[in-house]
């Protein structure tokens, strides 16, 4: 169980997060929605450890970025919008790279590459530089070395950018097994995946969590149950 506690944050002199709460349990996939500038971003980092926090607490497993770093973060993975892979490596060389930073031995490194070069499409790729892929196979690199040693907690910003339609349906039915023994967190601005993926939805405007809910709960709060005019109205546009 991954638990946000009193989070928060401040940047730049200005605070970003207010007091954010909430438990993420096994196998949900949860949708981390909000308005650009509401703090998402920001709230993934600090659950990953990249900001230190000005107050709260952040556990998975009883285990804090604090009490027990190492441990901490050998159950997560974040992938982000943009970046997260080496230009001048080739797929494999990258992967290979991710696996040994995870202390992965090579046994499992065989089985777990095999495994996600097919789940992910990746095996044409192989052999390519990173730097010459489309920004679909580099979205689906990334993924595949941040899940390389199969983490419990998957934290995904805008995971299926950049990809065509059936790519998206694809990864879609990946994710959605994955999370059925752990816990996947994405972040997204693509209504449609909310009711496609997720089973709760986290909501965070100005800083604050203003919404803890499902995907058909969260369409009945305006009259057209829609999921884009919900979240329209809830954030005040």
């Amino acid at each position: 169980m991954l638990v946000v506690k009193n989070l928060a944050k401040i940047l730049g002199g200005k605070q970003i997060l207010h007091n954010i709460n909430f438990c993420l349990k096994k196998g949900e996939i949860i949708a981390l929605l909000g308005p650009n500038g509401s703090g998402k971003t920001t709230l993934m980092r600090c659950i990953i450890g990249f900001y230190e926090l000005d107050n709260g607490e952040v556990s998975f497993s009883k285990n804090t970025i604090v009490n027990n770093r190492k441990k901490f973060l050998e159950n997560v993975a974040y992938v982000p919008e943009v970046g997260g892979i080496y230009p001048e490596m080739t797929v494999f060389e990258y992967l290979y790279f991710m696996a040994k930073l995870r202390n992965v031995d090579n046994k499992t490194f065989i089985a777990n590459i095999r495994y996600l070069t097919q789940a992910l499409e990746l095996e044409s790729v192989i052999n390519q530089k990173c730097e010459i892929l489309s920004k679909g196979y580099k979205k689906r690199t990334a993924l595949a070395g941040a899940m390389i040693a199969y983490p419990k907690l998957l934290i995904l910003d805008e995971p299926t950018e950049g990809l065509d339609p059936k790519q998206k349906q694809h990864l879609r039915g990946f994710l959605k097994n994955y999370g059925k023994d752990n816990i996947v967190l994405i972040s997204t601005h693509i209504m449609e995946e909310v009711e496609a993926l997720a089973d709760r939805v986290l909501m965070i405007n100005e800083g604050k969590l203003i919404c803890d809910t499902t995907p058909s709960e969260m369409k009945r709060v305006c009259a057209e149950n829609s999921i884009e005019k919900s979240f329209c109205t809830m954030v005040g546009d």
